[in-house]
């Protein structure tokens, strides 16, 4: 790997997509510590310091934005609106007929979509950035602080305006960062700035991991942390990596003197087909009641139900709950992305079809039955992996920031992944050894 890294920065081209990929990086960074107009930073990192940020409510948002939601920066958003409108135009895509036949279009109506996704993007922005003011305002951020109703000491109308206004500046310029890594940089850029964002709180999440334990001044959990993380990424990839090839047969065909078809080929179905989708959904759904229970301030039995069983995250309730929620989002979400009768039709039209199975109606039941037996180990794996940091949060004593498990080590190990493919790819175009050297 470390020879691959050389190579790539000995190779002039790739060495300046590098470089400009890192420059993007450092300029994101810093963004994320530039506070917002109208906040007291003092009085923020006072209340970080000495209370527990409400992680149940905010732990998703803050982990994509890298820690910049807690501290209330321009890049307090980070990327997350534009995951979310993603995420809402590729579902709204299998629902609305014109969002369809965009899809269908190619380039073109793949570009009009992607300027709807932006549209949609600073319209979440503009709404999360307003929830956000409106939470930082009323000093429920942070939970035991002496300062948190001072976070923001001027809350008049046009400063609570200027902070929405700058959170959401600061997402749509994120996305334009993410935008020029896809364009000249080195694999896609909203990955990459979302694998930075997370990355950057493992250091301080094991540092706190060491700080709470007990035996050996911490250094036996922390090592014991290190070991189970690297067992996981090990883990991750080999699943990650894990597909059902379905062998395609391409009859051949004579076209006048020339000969068509006659290959073979094979469809790729992955384990983990729905990838991390499954868990984001999850973990935002479960959120609502909290939020709903938060907001209401009412004293109601069902309020003080939910603030005992959902916020805090390793309640029995929770767990099966987030459990069984990640298994039906994953079927969900692998049957809308995932059409076989379509590619059953592609098949049939272009002279395919599988060794042993009629093309049409059967090739379709046949994908449908292999698609859902692979689902099924792969929506298991993607809720025990989801649970480790409840079970670190239990077992360790540790906060729910534990980094080896969850969302954060599947989006890590799945961007490292393809981001390295991309490079080995590119060396291989520029470095390729053939009969003559």
């Amino acid at each position: 790997m470390l020879t691959a890294f050389a190579r790539a920065f000995k190779t002039p081209d790739l060495r300046k997509k590098l470089l400009f990929t890192l420059g993007i990086i450092v300029l994101f960074r810093l963004g994320a510590h530039v506070p917002v107009p109208g906040i007291d930073y003092k009085n923020v990192q006072e209340c970080m310091d000495q209370a527990e940020a409400q992680q149940g409510l905010f732990g998703l948002v803050n982990m994509f934005s890298g820690g910049a939601l807690l501290q209330i920066t321009i890049f307090a958003l980070g990327i997350m609106p534009y995951i979310t409108a993603s995420i809402i135009l590729q579902l709204l895509t299998v629902v609305i007929p014109r969002l369809e036949a965009l899809k269908k279009e190619g380039q073109s109506g793949q570009a009009k979509i992607t300027q709807y996704t932006r549209y949609l993007t600073v319209a979440l922005a503009i709404l999360q950035g307003t929830g956000l003011v409106a939470t930082a305002r009323s000093g429920s951020l942070f939970q035991n602080c002496t300062v948190g109703n001072d976070i923001v000491p001027d809350q008049s109308i046009f400063v609570t305006i200027t902070m929405v206004l700058t959170m959401t500046a600061g997402t749509a310029l994120v996305m334009w960062l993410g935008e020029l890594v896809t364009d000249r940089g080195i694999g896609n850029g909203m990955s990459i700035l979302m694998f930075v964002s997370i990355a950057a709180g493992f250091p301080s999440a094991l540092w706190a991991i060491r700080q709470q334990g007990k035996i050996m001044d911490g250094w036996l959990e922390f090592s014991l942390v290190i070991v189970c993380g690297l067992a996981m990424v090990a883990l991750v990839v080999f699943v990650e990596q894990a597909q059902r090839r379905i062998p395609v047969q391409y009859a051949k065909r004579m076209i006048g003197r020339r000969s068509y078809g006659g290959t073979s080929t094979y469809i790729p179905l992955k384990v983990n087909q729905a990838g991390v989708i499954p868990v984001i959904f999850a973990s935002s759904l479960l959120y609502i009641p909290a939020l709903i229970a938060q907001f209401s301030g009412s004293d109601s039995e069902w309020a003080t139900w939910i603030e005992n069983n959902f916020v805090t995250g390793d309640h029995p309730v929770y767990i099966v709950t987030y459990f069984l929620l990640i298994v039906f989002f994953a079927f969900f979400y692998v049957a809308i992305s995932f059409n076989p009768e379509e590619v059953a039709d592609n098949m049939k039209k272009y002279g395919g079809f599988i060794p042993g199975i009629r093309a049409g109606r059967p090739t379709a039941e046949y994908l449908s039955y292999v698609l859902n037996r692979i689902t099924w180990p792969g929506s298991l794996y993607l809720g025990l992996i989801a649970l480790v940091p409840t079970v670190a949060l239990v077992t360790l004593n540790a906060n729910q920031n534990f980094p080896f498990g969850g969302t954060s080590i599947l989006i890590i190990v799945g961007v490292g992944l393809e981001t390295v493919k991309q490079i080995e790819s590119q060396l291989q175009q520029r470095h390729y050894e053939g009969f003559l050297r």
